[in-house]
């Protein structure tokens, strides 16, 4: 008798179920008013490049992992507001800002289209660095990236140093003391004091800490006077 063809297996539709679908970028007026809310002016045009810069980064976000999935419903004030709040920690907008790990830009992206005068964004992942040179690009936001490690770049003369989600702050100093920076910007979550302890072990400095505007158990971690422990 001729072999009898292998039941057909039940397969369940939701193996094959779409994932859901990407919310609406926002609109100019949107992130300004969000910022406003803060006491943050943003002009029109400053406005307008952040809400392409979303559309952009819902865009790509299809392809690789810009973002954390479970960010991008909140993504105005989880990643774009928690970058503008850095600006009232600058000197002035006259400044030479170094972001390292940039990812998807936030905070170096977002604090050059508010105006600082010269960005620097360092990010090995090439993918990622290429997003950030099409943001740069069809925003008209002038940025220099450097596709590659902390560790094989040289930067002279930069001012603030500022990391997001990077590395433990014992570790960013030592890249803030490899890049000659004297002032550190750090966003740092709820361990924040646990690392400023531990890396009180290895380095002097002296730190302020401010608080978040986007998460009540996160700070903004300021470096000066950085020097290593004999």
């Amino acid at each position: 008798m001729p072999n009898k063809p292998p039941p057909r297996q039940n397969v369940s539709r939701e193996t094959f179920s779409k994932p859901a679908p990407l919310p609406p970028s926002f609109s100019a007026q949107e992130i300004a008013q969000l910022a406003g809310q803060h006491g943050i002016h943003l002009d029109d045009a400053t406005a307008a490049k952040l809400a392409q810069y979303d559309a952009l980064l819902l865009k790509w976000q299809k392809a690789i992992n810009l973002v954390g999935p479970t960010t991008i419903d909140d993504r105005a004030s989880r990643h774009f507001l928690d970058s503008i709040q850095l600006l009232r920690y600058l000197p002035s907008t006259d400044v030479r800002l170094v972001d390292i790990g940039s990812g998807a830009g936030f905070p170096g992206l977002v604090l050059a289209m508010l105006g600082l005068r010269e960005v620097h964004l360092v990010e090995s992942d090439i993918r990622k660095a290429t997003f950030l040179r099409e943001v740069s690009r069809e925003t008209f936001s002038p940025v220099t990236i450097h596709d590659r490690r902390v560790e094989d770049v040289k930067i002279e003369s930069a001012d603030v140093l500022t990391a997001r989600a990077l590395a433990p702050l014992v570790d960013l100093l030592g890249y803030m003391q490899q890049l000659g920076i004297t002032k550190g910007l750090f966003l740092k979550g709820a361990q924040a004091e646990a690392e400023i302890d531990k890396a009180l072990k290895k380095w002097t400095f002296s730190v302020n800490k401010y608080p978040s505007l986007t998460d009540p158990e996160a700070q903004i971690i300021e470096i000066t006077d950085l020097k290593l422990k004999a």
